[in-house]
């Protein structure tokens, strides 16, 4: 059969849960026998894949990669700490990453299209990864930096990486700063990022906290109070404002300017990161491993 219909393709697709290409692809090899297409797929591990791919991904590994003032950061996921270990998985999201940074992808879904070493694209690579290690695997999120000075990357044992960029200053202080998002996870670089609507919200909180004497005294003596509970709120929150985890007795503003430096763009990802995972007993967890759940 030389031409398979789209329709034959979706019906593939809807039955055995594989992707687009995949499914067209066995339709091909089987000159368009639907039944034989898709046992074809299940002997290829392919539709077993797919259906894998409605599992909680939580674990996995956040890859970097940086050269001629760009870095990127990839979060690769998997559904067990064990898989994050496993050679292929490792040079699989490795991979991810080098081809995120030269192929210039500007989102996810670019990158997932993007072209893979072995042949296809990384989207058919993590399939056909899928197949062979047993678990859900999903390039799930990625980051990019580009900047004409200082660039640092930092990587926390694989699970947090961060992406700094300076106007100015060392590659040390780079690093370090670097390090200090990894540790304390800034909602927001300085003071003028924070929202309106948040101040809103902190200032009503200030308020609500305060007592009845507090409450009572003059407006400009109480605005006085609120705003000093919001500022230091948002010292808490903000990059520049908080206290240097190289150096607490100095802020990383103070650390910044002793070099003339100032912050162009932070990128931060932790693995798993808003994703709901369901807990699992360690028994459960190695039988799953095992292909025994």
């Amino acid at each position: 059969m030389s031409t398979i219909s789209a329709q034959l393709v979706k019906e593939l697709r809807e039955r055995s849960g594989a992707g687009m290409m995949e499914c067209k692809k066995a339709l091909v090899e089987n000159n368009g026998d639907i039944e034989v297409a898709m046992e074809w797929l299940r002997k290829s591990g392919l539709a077993k894949a797919d259906k894998k791919a409605g599992r909680v991904a939580a674990e996995g590994r956040i890859v970097a990669a940086q050269a001629n003032g760009n870095a990127v950061l990839v979060e690769v996921n998997c559904e067990t700490d064990f898989v994050t270990k496993n050679p292929d998985f490792v040079k699989f999201s490795d991979n991810v990453a080098e081809i995120a940074l030269k192929s210039g992808a500007k989102d996810v879904d670019a990158l997932k299209a993007a072209a893979y070493p072995d042949g296809g694209t990384i989207e058919e690579a993590s399939k056909a990864l899928v197949a062979t290690i047993g678990e859900n695997i999903q390039v799930r999120r990625m980051a990019h930096v580009a900047n004409n000075g200082v660039i640092a990357s930092y990587l926390h044992g694989g699970r947090i990486g961060v992406l700094v960029a300076l106007k100015g200053g060392s590659d040390e202080l780079a690093k370090g700063i670097a390090m200090h998002v990894a540790a304390m996870n800034p909602q927001f670089v300085r003071a003028d990022d924070v929202p309106a609507d948040f101040l809103a919200k902190e200032k009503d909180i200030a308020l609500s906290q305060m007592s009845d004497k507090e409450k009572n005294k003059p407006a400009d003596i109480l605005e006085k109070i609120v705003s000093g509970k919001v500022a230091k709120i948002i010292s808490e929150v903000t990059l520049l404002g908080q206290a240097y985890v190289l150096d607490t007795n100095v802020t990383v503003a103070d650390a910044l300017k002793k070099e003339g430096a100032d912050v162009v763009s932070v990128a931060r990802l932790a693995v798993g990161e808003g994703i709901e995972k369901v807990e699992e007993d360690f028994a459960a967890e190695v039988m799953k491993q095992a292909g025994l759940a």
